[in-house]
């Protein structure tokens, strides 16, 4: 049986909404962290590990911001700036969706809702290829990434809450 712990949303969103961001750069650092762990087991890698690792998240804002003529190295800095930002906010909805169900099927639905946008928002944004397309390196990495992610996400999200966040 699903456990229902908030009956609204609204108000718990007022509550947590530091608590999640903390947790969602929590996470971000997790990530970060796992394609450095990466990068030294492969070491004879040469380039990005998966799309979220390349360029692809820059130019996807460069093109949303229709800026012209940016450079690699700035297309990497907006993509560093779109990890922090988004990553940092997505831990809200983990937030959310911890209030409302119980562990660890909040966190399934957060990493559901996550790679779900990972593996059709780059597509759709007509920056990668499908996903049925991807090498089996690429969305390993991506997986394992996201994985790290969500749970620094919800480790630090009920650590905090226990502390009285």
């Amino acid at each position: 049986m699903i456990e229902v712990r908030e009956k609204s949303v609204l108000s718990a969103v007022r509550r947590m909404p530091l608590r999640s961001i903390v947790a969602g750069s929590a996470g971000t650092a997790a990530l970060t962290l796992a394609y450095a762990a990466e990068r030294r087991l492969r070491r004879r890698h040469q380039g990005s590990l998966d799309y979220d690792d390349s360029l692809v998240p820059g130019q996807i804002v460069a093109s949303i911001m229709h800026l012209p003529h940016v450079t690699a190295r700035e297309e990497n800095d907006l993509g560093l700036a779109l990890r922090w930002s988004y990553g940092s906010a997505f831990g809200i909805w983990h937030g959310i969706l911890h209030r409302k169900f119980a562990e660890p099927l909040a966190s399934a639905l957060f990493g559901g809702t996550l790679m779900g946008a990972t593996l059709s928002l780059f597509p759709l944004l007509g920056r990668t290829p499908p996903p049925w397309r991807w090498p089996p390196d690429v969305m390993a990495t991506s997986v394992g990434t996201h994985i790290a992610y969500v749970v620094a996400v919800a480790t630090v999200d009920d650590a905090i809450g226990r502390i009285g966040g």
